[in-house]
């Protein structure tokens, strides 16, 4: 009921004997001696590239997974392998339901780039369908559906209150001007990555930076907190783990709130928003992204009532992402055929940004 694997792709493969020899010599107590090691890939990921490695040994076997940045890519904090296991050491002490990390390596030589591993969380990631499980349950998915869009913002809210006043956590970020920050850096990162016109990011982008309301408080910041970065029980009841910690940081809680918002898709939106495999947000039965401000609101005791602001950032920065991905396909730095699509999406999400900036809307 976890994501499927295949094998690796072309050009992301992992050398299987230099891993186990880094093992053996830096973290023996992971892999006992004469064990054997598989590796598959994760094909969902669309930034840094995530392996299942099953640990094959005389007593059974044990599955981690293994996560490394991808080819191509600027030296940077969502890249930085180290600064990930160290907010998952952090968080896993302080008993927010992360993946046990166990090891870590700098040394590019061993696989071709830093990396580190953590534990293999068992449970159900939901992307573009429902399990098999559930869908043979019909009358029950929207109230089951429905449990998950609270325990989603629930567990966003939750973890917005995290404290982050000591170390490590208290040196992620810089705080004080982080609005202003996102929204100028995230439009340099358009500036640099673009390939194609699009009007309406730009209009998006100006908007933004004429709008920028006042910084409303210092939480952990995920900065990707969406349904498919979280493992679930197999009846969504809870919330297991919460994957992809690359971009976090101390920050303004509703930046985000607003890209929970761009995630969530409705059943009204751009089809082409279902190619980031996030439609069962627009199944009958969960909360309207609307609803999702309000419960957060009453979980946090907040004011929400620039939920459209955080919003339509939310759909720009997500338009950058994208942006950055496509960029690295139309050079040629990744094979992987998922990207050809991108550049459509970026086009879709610069005009609903754009429609939420002007119309004022989530």
């Amino acid at each position: 009921m976890t994501d499927g694997t295949i094998a690796s792709r072309e050009g992301e493969q992992v050398d299987v004997e230099a891993l186990l020899a880094w093992i053996a010599a830096e973290a023996p107590a992971i892999v006992p001696a004469s064990a054997r090691l598989h590796v598959r890939q994760f094909p969902a990921g669309f930034s840094n590239l995530t392996y299942l490695v099953t640990v094959q040994h005389d007593h059974g076997q044990r599955a981690l997974v293994l996560r490394r940045p991808p080819r191509g890519v600027n030296a940077g904090v969502a890249h930085d392998m180290g600064r990930e296991h160290g907010i998952l050491t952090a968080l896993h002490a302080r008993g927010v339901p992360v993946p046990m990390p166990l090891a870590r390596c700098d040394d590019v030589t061993v696989i071709g780039a830093p990396f580190y591993l953590m534990e293999h969380v068992n449970g159900v990631i939901l992307r573009g369908t429902l399990p098999e499980s559930l869908t043979e349950q019909a009358a029950a998915i929207p109230g089951r559906l429905a449990a998950l869009s609270h325990t989603f913002v629930q567990t966003l809210a939750q973890l917005h209150a995290v404290d982050v006043t000591t170390e490590p956590l208290a040196s992620l970020g810089r705080p004080e001007g982080y609005v202003q920050r996102q929204v100028q850096g995230w439009t340099k990162r358009w500036l640099a990555s673009r390939t194609d016109d699009v009007p309406a990011l730009d209009r998006a982008a100006a908007w933004l930076d004429a709008h920028r309301p006042p910084d409303r408080g210092t939480t952990l910041v995920h900065n990707d907190f969406k349904l498919d970065n979280l493992v679930l029980e197999p009846d969504l009841s809870r919330v297991r783990a919460i994957l992809d910690w690359e971009m976090a940081t101390i920050g303004d809680p509703l930046m985000d709130l607003g890209t929970s918002l761009a995630y969530w898709v409705e059943a009204g939106d751009a089809p082409i928003f279902r190619a980031l495999g996030l439609g069962i947000t627009a199944l009958p039965g969960n909360m309207t992204r609307a609803e999702l401000v309000q419960a957060y609101g009453a979980h946090r005791g907040v004011d929400v009532s620039d939920a459209p602001f955080y919003y339509a950032f939310g759909l720009f920065k997500v338009a950058v992402i994208a942006q950055q991905i496509y960029a690295r396909h139309v050079q040629g730095l990744t094979r992987d055929p998922r990207f050809a699509v991108l550049g459509q999406v970026v086009q879709a999400l610069g005009i609903a940004a754009k429609r939420a900036a002007e119309r004022g809307v989530v």
